[in-house]
């Protein structure tokens, strides 16, 4: 049955591919890094790639992380700096398979280090992968298992790690459909790392054996102090309170826009982030139907022009949260308005963001109830209802403040404290990751 499924499995991303290529070429519109080195993605390396691999670091064997997108290439970068405090000549092959993760990771990069696409996971990419590169060891970042992938590392004998792992309520039922194929996946992985003990009992369930609970590696992650005081002169620049809409996600952005419609004039100013870089000028076109102005982050220098003097700004950039959240008195959180299971709000909490949250948080459940319960979040019914408290939050208080009254600094001191207290896991990992290295 296993093997039926794993062939099945082979086939059908076979014949997808000649869609697979369409796609990336077709983001690449937007993002032009999805049309770099497409060899890549099937397992075929170009010259620089070629010379990395051939040089000295490729004998000893490269320790390999892969983290797929933005999120998980943040999440590893505490990982590998956990990594390297212990093995300072230790050569790391980086591969993502989204362009804002490879943009991000490329700064993680060091003399001697590579980075490539993650291969389709089929039989002759994924072999061509470990032909080119023979990882002495593979980190893989969250909920990234790939059957083939796994399959070949077993079967070459390299230890592969998920590490900061994550499995949801939602994914583990989904995952038990395809137990045939997830489970031999699952249970090929040396070692897991999870995030919280619920997270453990569901990758147990779902095949894993060796499994330690460490932590969430994004309470390791420091904030850039030099983006922060970016924020922090954005808003001084804004002049009025700031209400972050933090990677909001496609249905999100139209309900927001209305709610915000609702309140009374003077409102404070709505800065608004997408999630995907390739929707800025379809929430930008939102924004506009909405009848409000807006002044995109993409046409600044430093600081906003005096332009910018708009109902909304639109953060139209890649690598700037830690500003945004800096600028923000308060963020509604994109991604748990609608059943999407919520974006990371471990990021604000360290930036010293309260968060409005909705309903949808199953993909970060235990951060969200740590934040609730130690006052970094409150959790609201609906947009129209974060909205309303959001505005009633950054309201000007009997002094006339609307950037630093005693509610909102408490509320950012809350948010620090709940960031901090979390901390460690990425030494707790690199431990654990260390005793399985050559």
């Amino acid at each position: 049955m296993q093997r039926l499924a794993r062939i099945g499995y082979a086939s059908a991303l076979r014949l997808a591919v000649p869609a697979y290529v369409l796609k990336l070429w077709w983001r690449g519109r937007a993002e032009p890094l999805y049309r770099f080195a497409m060899g890549e993605r099937f397992g075929f390396y170009g010259a620089t790639a070629r010379a990395a691999a051939e040089s000295g670091a490729a004998a000893a064997g490269w320790l390999w992380v892969h983290a797929v997108s933005l999120g998980e290439t943040r999440a590893a970068a505490a990982l590998i700096d956990a990594l390297r405090a212990d093995r300072p000549g230790l050569r790391l092959l980086l591969t993502h398979g989204t362009a804002t993760g490879r943009e991000a990771g490329a700064a993680l990069l060091r003399a001697g280090d590579a980075q490539a696409w993650l291969p389709v996971d089929t039989p002759g990419a994924v072999s061509r992968f470990f032909e080119h590169f023979h990882p002495a060891i593979g980190v893989l970042m969250e909920t990234e298992v790939w059957p083939q992938l796994l399959l070949e590392a077993e079967r070459r004998a390299i230890p592969m790690v998920l590490a900061n792992a994550r499995l949801s309520e939602r994914s583990a039922r989904r995952g038990q459909r395809l137990s045939a194929l997830m489970r031999p996946a699952a249970e090929s992985v040396a070692l897991v790392l999870a995030q919280t003990q619920a997270d453990a009992t569901r990758l147990q369930a779902a095949g894993a054996r060796r499994i330690e609970v460490c932590g969430n590696l994004k309470f390791d992650v420091t904030p850039d102090a030099a983006l922060l005081a970016r924020g922090t002169v954005w808003r001084q620049a804004a002049g009025r309170a700031v209400v972050l809409a933090a990677s909001t996600r496609e249905g999100e952005e139209a309900a927001l826009l209305a709610a915000w419609n609702q309140q009374s004039a003077p409102r404070p100013l709505l800065l608004l982030v997408p999630r995907h870089p390739q929707r800025f000028d379809e929430v930008a076109a939102l924004i506009a139907a909405a009848g409000l102005s807006v002044s995109r982050r993409s046409t600044w220098a430093d600081a906003p022009p005096p332009e910018a003097a708009a109902d909304v700004w639109l953060g139209d950039s890649i690598g700037e949260m830690a500003s945004y959240f800096g600028c923000a008195q308060v963020a509604l959180l994109g991604g748990s308005f609608e059943p999407l299971g919520g974006q990371n709000l471990i990021e604000a909490a360290a930036c010293g963001c309260p968060v409005l949250m909705g309903p949808h948080t199953f993909n970060f459940a235990e951060a969200a109830e740590l934040a609730l319960k130690e006052g970094a979040a409150q959790r609201v019914v609906d947009i129209n209802a974060a909205v309303r408290l959001a505005v009633t939050m950054v309201a000007p208080s009997a002094a006339g403040s609307t950037t630093d009254s005693a509610q909102t600094a408490r509320s950012a001191e809350r948010a620090l404290a709940f960031a901090q207290r979390h901390r460690g896991a990425a030494r707790r990992m690199a431990e654990l990751i260390g005793s399985l290295l050559p």
